[in-house]
C-alpha cells in the first residue's frame, strides 16, 4: 500500500483553486514531475480503480482542507501592465476618418453649425424683414411685430422657421465652404501664373502681358460662394417665403410642396432664380470682400495675428451692413418677383420690378424695410462669422496652427 501511495500526487490543481478546492489524484505515470498538481501528498490513498486515470472529488467550498495544501496563483497583473494588440480599422473606415479630417470638410461643417446657431436666434427679425420687404402689413417694425403677435401669437414670429433652418444649414455650409476653397484655389493659381511666367502672350510680333493680379481672390470667391449656394438652395428659399407670407394657404412644408408642384411643376421651386442670382452676386461679392479687407486692415493696424471674438462680431456686422446697403434695391426687386404671384401682380422681370417700385413709392421705396433688414443682417453677419471662426478653431485648430 505504501508503495502504491508513492505512485500518486494529490493536491488542489488550478481548477480546484479557482472553483472551490477540487481534490485531484493523478498517477505519477501521467505527471511524473508533479507539474499538474504542484504538491506531493505522502499520505495519499490510491484510487479505488486501476490507474492510470484521474479522480476529481469536487465540492464547491470556500476554504481548502487544512491537510490539503492548495496551489496559490500569483496576483493578477494590473490593467496598465497588459499589452493590448492594436485594433486596425478597416480600409473604408480609415478613408472615412481621413476624409472627415480634411480642411474642406471642417470648413463645411463649421459653416453649417454657424448658420444653424445664428438662425435659431434671429428668426423673428427675419420674419418681420420679409413682411416689410414685400409690403405685407404695417410699414414700421413695431407695427409688424404687434400685427404678427395679434394674429398668430408669439409662434407667428417663428413662422417658416423650420424650413428656414433646413434652408440655412446647407446654404451656409456650401457658401462658406465654397468661399474658402475658391479663395485658396485663386491665390494658388495667381502664384503659379507668376512663377511660370504665363502672363506673357506672343501673337506674331505682338507681345501681350496678361496678369491675374487685377483679380481679387476674395471677390471671386465671394461671387462663387453666392452663386453655388443659391443654385443649390433656392427651392428652400421659395418655400420659406411662401410659409412666411401666406401661412393660411401654406400651413406646412408638405402642403406647400404639393401645392407648388401641382400649380407649376418643378419650375415653381425655382421661381425667380435669375433675379435672385443678379441680386446675390453684388451682395455676396461685397460681403466677403469687405469682411476680408477690414479684417486684414485691422490686424495690420493693431499688429495682431488674428481677431478675438468681439472683433469678429463687429467686423462681420459692418461687412453685412455695407453689402446690404449697396445691394438692397436688388433685394427688394427680387422679393417682389418671388412673391408677386401671390398678390396677382407679378412684374415680368427685375427692371420692371424696380420701375414699379419707383413709380409707386419713389426712390425711397427701393429702401423700404432697409432698417429691419439691417437689424437682421448686422447681427446675423457678425454672429455667423464669430461662430464660424470659433468652430474652425475647434475642428481644425487655431488660426496660428492653420497658418503653420
Amino acid at each position: 500500500m505504501e508503495e502504491e501511495k508513492k505512485n500518486y500526487f494529490v493536491g488542489g490543481g488550478d481548477a480546484g483553486d479557482l472553483y472551490g478546492g477540487f481534490m485531484m489524484v493523478v498517477p505519477n505515470i501521467i505527471d511524473p514531475l508533479g507539474l499538474l498538481l504542484r504538491h506531493h501528498h505522502p499520505d495519499a490513498s490510491p484510487p479505488p480503480h486501476n490507474p492510470p486515470h484521474l479522480i476529481l472529488n469536487s465540492g464547491f467550498r470556500r476554504h481548502h482542507r487544512p491537510s490539503m495544501p492548495a496551489f496559490q496563483f500569483p496576483p493578477p497583473p494590473k490593467l496598465d501592465a497588459l499589452i493590448l494588440a492594436p485594433i486596425h480599422p478597416s480600409k473604408p473606415l480609415m478613408l472615412l476618418q481621413e476624409f472627415l479630417r480634411t480642411r474642406e470638410v471642417g470648413e463645411f461643417i463649421s459653416g453649417a453649425l454657424a448658420g444653424a446657431m445664428t438662425k435659431a436666434v434671429l428668426a423673428p427679425l427675419e420674419t418681420i424683414r420679409t413682411r416689410m420687404v414685400v409690403g405685407v402689413g404695417p410699414k414700421n417694425i413695431c407695427g409688424s411685430f404687434v400685427e404678427v403677435i395679434e394674429k398668430q401669437g408669439w409662434q407667428g414670429l417663428w413662422a417658416g422657421n423650420m424650413i428656414n433652418m433646413v434652408r440655412i444649414i446647407p446654404t451656409q455650409a456650401i457658401e462658406l465652404g465654397t468661399f474658402e476653397f475658391v479663395k485658396r484655389a485663386m491665390t494658388s493659381a495667381q502664384e503659379k501664373w507668376l512663377q511660370e511666367d504665363c502672363q506673357k502672350f506672343q501673337l506674331g510680333n505682338l507681345s501681350l502681358n496678361l496678369t491675374l493680379s487685377w483679380l481679387s481672390p476674395v471677390a471671386v470667391a465671394g461671387a462663387a460662394a453666392g452663386v453655388a449656394s443659391t443654385l443649390a438652395c433656392h427651392p428652400l428659399e421659395v418655400l420659406k417665403d411662401r410659409l412666411t407670407i401666406s401661412p393660411e394657404v401654406y400651413p406646412s412644408i408638405s402642403v406647400a410642396v404639393r401645392k407648388m408642384y401641382k400649380d407649376g411643376g418643378v419650375g415653381a421651386l425655382y421661381a425667380g432664380i435669375f433675379p435672385t442670382l443678379v441680386g446675390m452676386l453684388p451682395y455676396s461679392t461685397c460681403y466677403y470682400f469687405m469682411y476680408d479687407t477690414m479684417k486684414k486692415s485691422y490686424c495690420l493696424a493693431k499688429n495682431k495675428g488674428s481677431l478675438n471674438r468681439t472683433e469678429m462680431l463687429l467686423i462681420g456686422a459692418l461687412s453685412g451692413l455695407t453689402a446690404s446697403t449697396i445691394s438692397y434695391p436688388l433685394e427688394v426687386a427680387r422679393k417682389r418677383l418671388m412673391v408677386g404671384a401671390l398678390q396677382g401682380k407679378c412684374p415680368p422681370h427685375m427692371a420692371a420690378a424696380l420701375s414699379e417700385v419707383i413709380r409707386d413709392e419713389g426712390i425711397i421705396g427701393l429702401y423700404r424695410g432697409w432698417g429691419a433688414s439691417c437689424l437682421k443682417v448686422m447681427p446675423s453677419s457678425g454672429i455667423t462669422w464669430m461662430f464660424y471662426e470659433a468652430w474652425k478653431d475647434i475642428l481644425l485648430g487655431s488660426s496660428a496652427q492653420r497658418r503653420s
